[in-house]
């Protein structure tokens, strides 16, 4: 660490505090001292930087230290800081209870000098490596940010001046096919930065309840010009009732803008795609608007059953069945992550006579 690490020591006993700072007298830390836990919380809010351990009796009066780490835990800023309860208690339920409160380490009293500082110079190791992990996410992230940025301004004077080559001299195929991947790669610039809003794996959901009529409003006033355009009937299907789940707006219509490409781009002329939107409640169709059904059908080629599974697979590439589109699954499996940060299910089944039904449930 470049600056020497800062230890909270909590503790009711005036002795007990003394005795750990002679202990720790030679260890060249940063100590700060709190006579009991609300004491420690107010001490935690002054401190212009986190301490990098915190050292907590158990057995104080009006805030014991489990009831201490529990609410260290629970607040964003400080859940990370490792926490060693010190305690006369050595039965297993209460080791078992300090455990389940958040407590990284245990020392028993008396403290021994020896212990006391083997067990900080472990903490502190944790927490070095943990800063480090955190920094490097954070560069992750503003690296994504940054890439993002700098493609998305080229990107849109492409399609501009796209714009204004077909107003000048009309539409022809280069012009079509410039447009096409100017837009596919704004696709996939988008899904960089969604990607960055992940942790563990997961993305990090920013929920809302959303206005679902208004939402699939805006996104059948988009997709039918693309219908008229390519000669396909689109139609979308709502209950009569609104509905109103808590979701991520971002990356539920990002999702939802995947599903219907991946059906307009697998759909031929006169071929039909819908969308078709319901509540459900325990599984069945209901007008409890917590969970609801989304399902995209469309009359391309299907999946094979041997490629239900792996098609939503990031590190998997499908065949697509047609000689002009060569691979498919990217898209669907950032569908499937949001899907799953929303706690719910993505799956394909056959649309008969031909085609796919995507069903999405959350």
């Amino acid at each position: 660490m470049e600056r020497n690490p800062r230890i909270l020591i909590v503790d009711d006993e005036a002795s007990a505090r003394k005795t750990i700072e002679m202990l720790l007298l030679r260890e060249g830390y940063e100590l700060y001292f709190a006579a009991d836990g609300y004491e420690a919380l107010a001490e935690l809010d002054d401190m212009e930087s986190e301490p990098d351990t915190i050292l907590s009796d158990v057995m104080m009066p009006d805030m014991d230290g489990f009831e201490l780490c529990q609410r260290l835990k629970r607040h964003p800023r400080w859940r990370y800081i490792p926490i060693i309860l010190v305690t006369a208690l050595d039965s297993k339920e209460d080791l078992a209870r300090g455990l389940e409160s958040g407590a990284d380490d245990f020392l028993n009293k008396p403290v021994n000098g020896l212990e006391l500082r083997a067990r900080l110079r472990s903490m502190l190791r944790i927490k070095q490596q943990h800063d480090e992990l955190r920094k490097t996410m954070k560069l992750r992230e503003d690296l994504s940010n940054m890439i993002v940025h700098d493609l998305r301004a080229p990107l849109a004077n492409i399609l501009v001046y796209c714009d204004l080559l077909e107003d000048q001299k009309g539409g022809g195929l280069e012009l079509e096919t410039i447009r096409e991947e100017a837009n596919r790669v704004s696709s996939f610039v988008t899904d960089m930065l969604l990607m960055a809003k992940m942790e563990h794996g997961r993305f990090l959901l920013n929920r809302s309840v959303v206005n679902m009529n208004n939402l699939i409003g805006q996104v059948d006033k988009h997709y039918q010009a693309l219908a008229e355009a390519q000669n396909i009937d689109f139609t979308v299907t709502m209950p009569d009732e609104t509905l109103c789940p808590e979701l991520d707006e971002t990356l539920f219509q990002r999702m939802v803008d995947n599903l219907l490409s991946n059906a307009f781009k697998f759909s031929a002329a006169g071929g039909q795609v819908r969308l078709i939107v319901e509540a459900l409640q325990n599984g069945a169709a209901a007008s409890d608007s917590s969970h609801m059904r989304l399902q995209v059908v469309d009359e391309g080629p299907g999946v094979p059953a041997e490629f239900r599974e792996r098609i939503f697979d990031k590190f998997q590439i499908v065949a697509s069945g047609r000689r002009d589109i060569k691979q498919v699954g990217l898209g669907l499996a950032f569908c499937k992550m949001v899907a799953d940060a929303h706690n719910g299910r993505i799956y394909v089944t056959d649309n008969q006579p031909r085609g796919a039904i995507f069903t999405v449930e959350i």
